[in-house]
């Protein structure tokens, strides 16, 4: 089969279109015949040496998001025939002994993830436990399926898991443009409460209003981002910041929330190293920082079950060939996308 590989770090241009062996499922397995898979930002991570997660290795085929058709059944797998139409939960947690994928499933040390340390969908096809499937109603195509792992669920569990979003409460949430925040927002919305939202420039902002945020931010050229928060609760602050930017919006974040607010964090695109701010506003106020954490089994498919009941869009910027991953890659790096960058083979 073909697939889109690299061996060593560096930029989009070490990303390789080449032939590899086609997957053989294990007893609990299934191999999935790929019709699309997502970009995420750790994709572009791992593959610039910047951070490769505990149990990466090399040569190494991305891409944690996978949708497709079941084309192989192994002999113990149970519930799928070839011709299912699934996605696919990355997080290799509670894998049966007989699948191939099985032995990584520690949340906190060497966390096995499908298309971040084991192959991924950015090949024709891709060997996934027959448990870590879920199928795709028949009225959601596979673009939109591909656009729904990562992002929805990294983002409904910090919102509701980490974060103990309430409905009533007001949130913010950064970096609006991003797969993750375009799902958060929406999530938000649909919960009750009121989302301010953050991004780098006014088309984003806008974009995000469309999605169901309440107000918009544009972190480029708005001025005090926490009096701008303060302005728009009259004076009580935000009861939640999900945060993946980083360094680059954690103080102004911090000085945003209100008595008893929740800092979660959940990515570090702007940087690994934040400064707090002040120490007097955190502990006279009651404000927590809680870092996001992995995902639990079943919260994906309580989150895909709300997904696919309607009312939430999948939003695509692009869509490019497998065979060119680097393009995809570039245009990530570049920032210059709202929502998901997906590829077909």
């Amino acid at each position: 089969m073909k697939a889109a590989v690299y061996n060593r770090a560096g930029g989009p241009e070490v990303l390789e279109y080449r032939d590899v062996a086609d997957p053989e499922p294990g007893l609990a397995d299934v191999v999935v015949d790929v019709a699309a898979t997502a970009l995420n930002r750790l994709d572009v991570v791992q593959r610039s040496g910047r951070y490769q997660l505990p149990g990466f290795s090399y040569p190494h085929i991305a891409g944690m998001d996978v949708a497709g058709t079941v084309s192989a059944v192994g002999g113990d797998a149970t519930g799928w025939s070839a011709g299912d139409r699934v996605i696919v939960d990355p997080s290799l947690v509670g894998v049966s002994d007989r699948s191939k994928l099985a032995g990584s499933d520690d949340l906190y040390g060497e966390h096995g993830i499908i298309g971040a340390t084991r192959d991924g969908g950015y090949a024709e096809r891709c060997l996934v436990p027959a448990s870590h499937c879920l199928a795709i109603p028949d009225h959601v195509g596979f673009e939109e399926a591909a656009s729904f792992p990562t992002c929805w669920v990294t983002a409904g569990h910090g919102l509701y898991a980490a974060g103990r979003l309430r409905p009533g409460e007001t949130v913010m949430i950064h970096a609006a443009a991003s797969g993750v925040s375009v799902a958060a927002v929406q999530l938000a919305a649909d919960t009750g409460a009121t989302v301010l939202a953050t991004a780098a420039d006014d088309e984003s902002c806008e974009r995000a209003l469309e999605l169901g945020a309440a107000a918009a931010f544009n972190t480029s050229a708005s001025g005090d981002l926490s009096r701008w928060a303060f302005e728009l609760t009259g004076g009580v602050g935000v009861d939640l910041v999900l945060d993946h930017v980083g360094p680059a919006l954690f103080g102004p974040s911090l000085a945003s929330l209100g008595i008893g607010g929740r800092l979660v964090t959940c990515g570090n695109t702007s940087g690994d190293e934040a400064t707090i701010g002040s120490l007097g506003h955190l502990f006279h106020s009651g404000i927590s920082i809680v870092g996001s954490g992995p995902y639990l089994p079943g919260e994906m498919a309580e989150i895909w079950g709300r997904f696919c009941g309607g009312g939430f869009r999948a939003v695509i910027d692009s869509v490019f060939p497998l065979s060119e991953a680097g393009r995809a890659h570039a245009k990530m790096q570049s920032n210059d996308f709202f929502g998901k960058i997906l590829l077909r083979p």
